[in-house]
């Protein structure tokens, strides 16, 4: 399982090997645009990566892949209407670190993240990562004290909703530094990172996408970096395992998903127009301006391995939270 500060396994796709292709569907694909279903809001990781990946994809496909925020219920709202599309590979989805947990978070969502999603084949294009992601609150930074201090009783974290990466990171922090401190949800984590500029909210974990240009401003200040490891983009700052919180270990990652029964012909056209997105120097040059990375192994089954490691891992976590959204 990988242990880099963040994870993002590229836009990955894979191809179901028995698959019938009407002979209605001949024609060359894509024939209209291809639809991107982002189940997260605006400005996150999530969707600064899958809008640079679908602008690439468009040229090389020659028709738009057109991006749609589709948010809510800790991405189920996004996933199940992916899962409502045909399996054509007119939709594909970016899942990220909440897809492992929306059915241990959400008992009546009807989809399985691993089986109703295709996983990756062992030979599709380079994983990326991203650069860690940075708690930040108006605490003295990077000391165990201001963690405590941001962090205690009667404090408050900002999320987006329930099973959302930022959500676990937080409830992640609760179990393991053993703090008790309010998680207040809303809808995206952009709304959630304003409220926290106002002073509203002590604290959130979230992608330095979002995080980094406010910390440089000098609007937020930084605690502490959630993976294993320090952070390239911010080596000052110490990882939340350093600033007192042992075995704290979140990392974020992103795949694109084709439907199941999408005709093989149709995923090798997606998996090539991904392949070259993400290979591409001018998008990967965009991605770390956004504090992405190559993930050191290349390889999609690790990615696929990651994402089935991911469901196990965070079983107890979501058990021990005693949630009950509804």
């Amino acid at each position: 399982m990988p242990s880099r500060r963040m994870i993002l396994a590229a836009p990955l796709l894979a191809a179901p090997m028995l698959a019938a292709w009407p002979a209605a569907a001949q024609e060359a694909y894509p024939n209209r645009p291809v639809r991107l279903i982002i189940p997260v809001g605006v400005a996150g990781v999530t969707d600064i990566v899958g809008r640079i990946i679908a602008e690439h994809m468009s040229v090389t496909l020659g028709r738009p892949v057109v991006p749609e925020n589709i948010v809510g219920a800790g991405s189920t709202v996004g996933a199940a209407a992916f899962q409502r599309t045909a399996a054509d590979g007119y939709t594909i989805y970016i899942g990220t670190n909440n897809h492992p947990v929306m059915q241990a978070i959400y008992p009546n969502f009807p989809y399985d993240p691993v089986r109703d999603f295709l996983p990756p084949r062992p030979d599709r294009p380079p994983a990326l990562r991203a650069g860690g992601a940075s708690g930040c609150a108006g605490a003295r930074r990077g000391r165990a004290a201001g963690l405590a201090t941001a962090a205690g009783a009667g404090g408050e974290y900002g999320s987006a909703n329930p099973g959302a990466t930022n959500h676990m990171a937080g409830e992640l922090l609760r179990q393991q530094a053993g703090v008790n401190f309010t998680i207040v949800p809303y809808r995206t984590a952009a709304n959630a990172v304003q409220d926290l500029v106002a002073g509203r909210m002590q604290l959130s974990i979230d992608s330095p996408s979002m995080m980094a240009p406010l910390i440089r401003d000098g609007r937020l200040r930084a605690l502490a970096v959630s993976g294993a490891e320090r952070s390239e983009q911010m080596p000052e700052l110490p990882t939340l395992q350093e600033a007192g919180v042992p075995g704290y270990d979140l990392t974020a990652w992103q795949v694109l998903f084709a439907r199941p029964g999408t005709p093989p012909e149709i995923l090798a056209v997606l998996e090539a127009a991904a392949r070259r997105a993400v290979t591409d120097p001018g998008v990967r040059a965009r991605l770390r301006q956004a504090n992405v990375e190559t993930w050191p192994d290349p390889s999609a089954a690790a990615a696929a391995a990651h994402v089935r490691a991911e469901v196990a891992r965070w079983a107890p976590v979501v058990a021990a939270m005693n949630l009950n959204p509804g």
